[in-house]
């Protein structure tokens, strides 16, 4: 759905008189006869101002999401609600990438024998203990 009052320049809350003058001086035919067919009349405007502010509502939770239409439309097809990403990166680029590190950092463990790293760290930190253990033991004169 194009966003009528975008392409004519106009705020969603604009008279009638202002409205018509627009649409009168709107150079795209296609475009003046929506117009002319959605916003001119009554019961027609206000359904469509209603669509449009949920589309409207959805374009804002898309750009605070990071979500854009990029990879899957070609031209403006679908930019007429869409908004800029509020962050740098979008949501799904970030978790994309994490998931990505993760999975790396898995493969690098398996790759280096993570049972056998798993089972050293388990014996030093033991010897460590045993030895701190020892020595605290000496200290207190247990020994």
């Amino acid at each position: 759905m194009r966003d009528l009052y975008q392409r004519l320049a106009l705020a969603p809350d604009v008279d009638a008189p202002t409205l018509e003058a627009a649409i009168e001086a709107c150079p795209n035919r296609a475009l003046r006869q929506d117009a002319e067919a959605t916003l001119v009349v009554a019961s027609h405007r206000q359904r469509y101002d209603e669509t449009h502010r949920v589309l409207r509502d959805i374009g804002s939770l898309r750009a605070r999401l990071g979500l854009t239409h990029a990879p899957h439309w070609q031209g403006e097809a679908a930019n007429d609600f869409s908004q800029p990403s509020s962050g740098p990166a979008s949501s799904l680029d970030t978790l994309t990438s994490r998931v990505s590190e993760a999975v790396s950092l898995f493969d690098r463990f398996k790759r280096l024998g993570g049972g056998w790293l798993l089972v050293a760290l388990f014996v030093l930190g033991a010897c460590v203990g045993l030895v701190g253990g020892l020595a605290l033991a000496a200290g207190l004169g247990v020994l």
